[in-house]
């Protein structure tokens, strides 16, 4: 409708997969040209994860055309299968003439025969697996096994497995160990930021044929970022009602105004408040203790909310602070770990076992003052109260595992993810279900 408007020859901001608009930035094109490098390479089992919307299919389209012509690609899209049927299923994709009642052997001795031939003449086969996160945890495993299919020097299978963040929960379960310790690369789809955003809109209009000057302003931008927190479904959403909503009146320019039309349109119940975006955690935490909100919040901010200003006395007339001795520095710091170790034994017995947590940090448990010396300089740019530490065990040794904040479902939790500082988005911190969190320590607990 809008296109000739814009002068555009196709949709720009069409939600099926297209990889002629597959946009590099964002990290994408880097995991892109690792994902061609992994596989050619030939080991082991690969894994992209992604919130829903991040554009995992789009990046599945997209490494199916980038490999060369030697990589022949089997797709399971519904791998939601029982554990007897996927083999059935994979082979039928393969294109091999399998009676219906053929055994798991007769099965898996034709898949191996064919893969056999196939590396004969030179061909290397791979199995994208998308939504894995909805495979049955035997059927995982019945996919793992063809993992060791193999010659002499050899795999005669490569596996991918796409899926939304809750597949790394499922890899952590005790169960399926052997196939998370054969995961040779992990890649991550991050939502994108604001520049992102400005550069992936300016990049879809182009390929669907815009030759003018940039049509989403500054605002609009900013505007698209707050209410699709990043995500490229969203994105093209919003974006595709925003250039509707501005050829109705008749104008070349989107505005922030024809973008907040268009996501609440969109009805997306996530967005972030308006007047909020942009403050970060703590400047949300702020106004909403500064408008009587305070309720709202854990009872372990209420310790630290002067309710009762001291009095103003004259500069001069206040007499020198000694320095706290440093035992008792040394006390409050054993103080953080002790509280810290407590309020989440709370938060994990008493919370829904969907909320989201973001994981910061795992530290052994040999050193406990270094976890003391973490937490103090976390408290330094985060809240210390929505900071949680609980017992685990990795690599069969005693650890600790630190958690930050507590939302009600991931895409809040990749909201504040974004916003976290620098320094802790340098730690590569990931979503943690409580639900995944309990099954961990149950799993550690059982292990002593």
């Amino acid at each position: 409708m809008y296109y000739e408007h814009f002068g555009l020859s196709q949709p720009p901001f069409k939600i099926t997969p297209n990889t002629a608009f597959f946009f590099p930035g964002g990290n994408r094109g880097p995991i892109l040209d690792a994902l061609v490098y992994a596989i050619t390479q030939g080991e082991g089992i690969i894994k992209v994860t992604g919130e829903v919307g991040s554009g995992k299919t789009m990046l599945c389209r997209m490494l199916e055309a980038s490999l060369p012509d030697t990589v022949e690609t089997i797709y399971l899209a519904n791998p939601s299968v029982e554990p007897g049927e996927i083999l059935h299923a994979i082979a039928f994709d393969m294109h091999l003439d399998i009676p219906k009642d053929a055994s798991r052997q007769q099965v898996m001795q034709l898949l191996q025969a064919y893969l056999v031939q196939r590396h004969a003449a030179g061909k290397q086969v791979v199995i994208f697996v998308e939504e894995a996160q909805a495979t049955p945890i035997a059927t995982l495993e019945e996919i793992r096994l063809l993992s060791n299919l193999e010659t002499q020097h050899h795999k005669l299978l490569q596996i991918v497995l796409f899926g939304q963040p809750e597949l790394d929960e499922i890899l952590a379960e005790p169960a399926i160990r052997q196939l998370k310790e054969r995961i040779t690369h992990s890649f991550r789809l991050d939502p994108l930021n604001t520049t992102d955003i400005r550069a992936y809109l300016d990049f879809r209009m182009r390929q669907a044929g815009y030759k003018g000057p940039d049509v989403f302003s500054v605002g609009a931008v900013r505007e698209i970022a707050r209410a699709s927190i990043g995500l490229t479904r969203r994105v093209n959403i919003i974006a595709d009602k925003a250039l509707l909503a501005a050829y109705t009146e008749q104008k070349h320019d989107i505005s922030a105004r024809h973008v907040f039309a268009a996501a609440q349109d969109s009805e997306f119940t996530d967005i972030v408040p308006r007047k909020l975006w942009g403050l970060g955690l703590a400047g949300i935490g702020l106004l909403l203790l500064g408008i009587g909100l305070g309720v709202a919040l854990s009872p372990l901010f209420k310790s630290s909310v002067i309710s009762t200003p001291p009095t103003p006395v004259s500069a001069t007339a206040v007499p020198a602070t000694p320095a706290p001795p440093p035992t008792v520095i040394a006390e409050q710091v054993k103080d953080i770990v002790d509280s810290r170790l407590a309020a989440t034994d709370d938060w994990l017995a008493n919370t829904p076992p969907e909320t989201v947590g973001i994981h910061v940090q795992l530290l052994g448990a040999g050193d406990r003052k270094r976890l003391e010396n973490y937490l103090a300089e976390l408290g330094k740019s985060v809240d210390i109260a929505q900071v949680f530490v609980y017992r685990t065990k990795a690599g069969g040794k005693p650890a600790y595992s630190v958690i930050y904040g507590s939302y009600p479902n991931r895409v809040a939790a990749n909201a504040a993810l974004a916003q976290l500082p620098a320094k802790l988005q340098a730690q590569r911190p990931y979503l943690r279900t409580v639900q995944g969190m309990r099954a961990e320590i149950g799993a550690a607990l059982l292990k002593r």
